[in-house]
């Protein structure tokens, strides 16, 4: 099920934890305050933001990042999470952002003078330095006493990385990530999962592939998807398969193939471990949705 930690970093600057986990799209809705800056970090899954009482939208992928400032109309963050998808949004408002940059405001486009009465949207990639710290705001397991002194220092960490992208910084070390090329290798291992979702490579050949050891590779894994290699890969499979049933242009048992399953019985079982009803059940609710 979805749910969503707002984390008071300081005034006027908040972090907001958002995970869903359920089987449903989760839908928040939180008024912002006109002239605060946005940030939204995709880590997995994917979201959307709902602008203009529903006449516009923006999707967030994972490993993508959002910039929101519009210093001329409230923006409030209206999103519809996915089914197994996690999103770190950093709210902070302009005079205090700019506080942290006073003396190199140049280096921030909407800061300059010309720019900053002006509204301000942006996607980019997360770096793999940004994505030791995000996965970092989700695994947190130190004391409780220190958790708001912890996520301060994640907050200012991540705008800092956020903005250090003509730099190499150095990620923050932890046992199985070292550094930001090992991200990178874990990334890529998914990309090879997923290209290759109906005969996946074992845990063996993907670790030689990439060049990690076994150990780092399920480990780092783990950490910044929040899964193991092949839990990850069914979710990515059932929302894929659901979406090939949305679309109407395939049958169960062709569905099924598409994503790996020789026999429709495996599917409709993996089916209805993930989402408890059976893709025959799936596809007859969204018939009776449609002729209403």
């Amino acid at each position: 099920m979805g749910s969503q930690d707002l984390i008071t970093i300081e005034n006027d600057f908040t972090l907001i934890r958002l995970q869903n986990d359920g089987n449903e799209n989760f839908h928040v809705l939180r008024p912002i305050p006109q002239g605060l800056i946005q940030f939204h970090f995709g880590l997995k899954g994917r979201a959307k933001f709902v602008f203009n009482e529903g006449n516009y939208a923006l999707e967030l992928r994972d490993e993508k990042s959002f910039l929101f400032y519009n210093p001329q109309k409230e923006l409030p963050l209206n999103l519809e999470l996915a089914p197994n998808s996690w999103v770190i949004s950093v709210i902070i408002s302009i005079q205090k952002f700019h506080g942290l940059f006073s003396s190199d405001a140049n280096h921030i486009p909407f800061l300059s003078n010309e720019n900053k009465d002006r509204k301000y949207y942006k996607e980019e990639d997360i770096s793999p330095s940004m994505a030791i710290v995000l996965s970092q705001l989700f695994h947190y397991n130190l004391n409780q006493q220190i958790k708001n002194l912890y996520y301060k220092g994640k907050a200012y960490e991540l705008l800092s990385l956020y903005f250090n992208r003509s730099e190499d910084p150095n990620a923050e070390q932890c046992p199985f990530l070292i550094d930001e090329e090992n991200v990178l290798k874990i990334r890529k291992a998914k990309e090879i999962i997923i290209a290759n979702m109906a005969e996946p490579p074992g845990l063996e050949e993907l670790s030689e592939k990439v060049g990690l050891s076994l150990k780092k590779l399920k480990m780092g894994f783990k950490q910044i998807y929040g899964d193991t290699v092949y839990g990850y890969l069914f979710d990515y499979k059932m929302d894929y398969a659901r979406q090939l049933l949305d679309s109407g242009s395939y049958n169960v048992n062709e569905v099924g193939l598409k994503i790996g399953y020789s026999t429709g019985s495996h599917f409709i079982a993996a089916f209805k471990k993930k989402f408890a009803t059976t893709p025959k059940k799936y596809l007859m609710s969204i018939n009776s949705n449609a002729s209403i």
